[in-house]
């Protein structure tokens, strides 16, 4: 959904941005959290899409004049848990937002909470919970979650939903070791990277190995020749081939690869391969692609109510594997939905208000 100021506020929005940015970029790209802002102003711009929602504010600065500040917020998959909706803030209101401020003297906002004329207070992303209540575990031991197990050659069945907030932390500078082993080829690509070069940006698939830091939820069907893993992040299917078949010759390279898998007692173990070029973080580090081989190992509880899932990835662009870890766990009330789409607009939006559009269309 997307609702507009009248063309000539939008010129002067436009004159108004004296120092224009592109958005979308990942959170520590943009801001800073050791620096909490807060603001006062009327809503000018709504744009409630994926990949995130944003607000255009006007703020009037203590010496009278009117400054445009750019409110980010998290993805509409997220606002729509919280139970933020497109009419919960709307073009004309005069509100207070607070959050954390972008960097340098960027007139930017990531909004934690804002509060409305009548003094009700709205968190886009609902109340904040601690480490223990994001780790609990609410499904029982005594309840059966698996739809079936097809293969009896696997030792249990891991079919059914899975809730990927488990043990989450942000796909952001996450890999280890640290500092980031490069390779001179791999430094090279990384300093030459933007964060407008993101493909994710412009709503292309997140692929492997972002998907797997993803806390979305994500459904598995055990169908005896392989497991179809189905992410409510993008709709993206994976198929996790568990018959011992080989890369075809002529498959060509894909956003998730091509993964096979096997068991050693009660851990997954998953290899792919067969990779396009892309980020394996919101920072932007650069993925190879072609050189790129990915494992992970799903190491699953005695209770089989979570697994703690470890992913490996060996690139040319780094001299050291880079290690990323995360969790799954069982919920007894999830479902996995069909998410919000994602839509573009804001992402080429962004480059004609900072002057890279005919950059980009020129590539």
């Amino acid at each position: 959904m997307e609702r507009q100021v009248p063309q000539f506020l939008r010129a002067v929005i436009l004159f108004l941005l004296a120092v224009p940015a592109l958005a979308h970029h990942s959170f520590p790209a943009e801001f800073d959290k050791s620096r909490p802002g807060e603001l006062k102003g009327t809503i000018v711009g709504v744009w409630y899409k994926n990949p995130h929602a944003r607000y255009r504010m006007e703020v009037t600065a203590d010496d009278g004049t009117v400054e445009e500040w750019d409110i980010q917020t998290t993805s509409v998959t997220s606002l729509r848990r919280a139970g933020w909706g497109p009419d919960t803030l709307t073009l004309g209101e005069t509100v207070r937002v607070w959050g954390d401020l972008g960097h340098g003297d960027s007139k930017k906002l990531f909004m934690r909470g804002m509060e409305k004329a009548d003094g009700s207070e709205h968190l886009p992303m609902g109340p904040v919970r601690t480490r223990s209540e994001r780790n609990r575990v609410d499904a029982s031991a005594d309840k059966e979650y698996g739809y079936a197990q097809v293969n009896p050659e696997h030792p249990f069945d891991i079919s059914g939903p899975w809730h990927n907030g488990y043990k989450f932390q942000l796909t952001v500078d996450d890999l280890e070791p640290k500092p980031t082993p490069f390779t001179a080829e791999g430094k090279r690509v990384f300093e030459a990277t933007e964060s407008w070069h993101d493909d994710v940006l412009r709503c292309m698939p997140l692929g492997l190995p972002r998907t797997f830091g993803s806390p979305y939820a994500m459904e598995i069907v055990d169908a005896g020749s392989h497991y179809l893993v189905v992410h409510e992040q993008n709709n993206m299917p994976r198929w996790i081939w568990m018959d011992g078949r080989s890369l075809p010759q002529d498959l060509p390279a894909s956003s998730m690869g091509f993964s096979v898998g096997h068991w050693e007692e009660d851990v997954l173990v998953i290899e792919t391969t067969n990779l396009t070029a892309g980020a394996l973080d919101g920072s932007l580090l650069p993925m190879s692609g072609e050189g790129t081989r990915i494992v992970e190992r799903w190491a699953f509880s005695e209770d089989r109510l979570t697994t703690d899932r470890t992913m490996t990835i060996y690139d040319p662009y780094y001299s050291k594997p880079l290690v990323r870890q995360r969790g799954s766990a069982r919920r007894d009330s999830l479902q996995v939905f069909e998410p919000a789409p994602c839509d573009p607009d804001g992402y080429f939006r962004d480059l004609l208000e900072a002057g890279r559009l005919e950059q980009h269309l020129a590539q």
